[in-house]
């Protein structure tokens, strides 16, 4: 799956509408716009046209675009984060309290969070 806002994004900042997008890889408008909500998959044809039309990486359309390696005695773990993803980690680190309630306990701190938003 394609992260639609990043399509959205990509297709606005290059002045695009989504019947011009739609028409330069071949597809109805309709489309586009089921992809950018994330609704459906475009075909691999289409990720390739979207890589072109916009310079981007496919991990960059994906939401693949960063890994992380995590070591844990003597097991590896890989796994793929976003950006947004990446900038929300950064910014809870600034602060602590919260940020060590969540590193202490996950589960403890996802409770009291949703407790908080309902």
């Amino acid at each position: 799956m394609i992260k639609g806002d990043r399509l959205r994004k990509l297709r606005k900042e290059k002045g695009l509408n989504q019947t011009e997008l739609g028409n330069l890889v071949g597809v109805k408008k309709s489309e586009i716009c089921l992809y950018e909500l994330e609704k459906r998959n475009p075909s691999l044809e289409t990720i390739v046209d979207f890589i072109n039309i916009f310079d981007v990486s496919a991990d960059y359309l994906l939401g693949t675009d960063v890994k992380a390696h995590v070591f844990t005695n003597d097991d590896v773990r890989n796994y793929t984060l976003t950006t947004e993803e990446m900038i929300f980690i950064e910014e809870l680190k600034k602060e602590k309290l919260i940020y060590n309630i969540l590193l202490d306990n996950p589960y403890r701190g996802i409770e009291l969070i949703k407790t908080k938003i309902g």
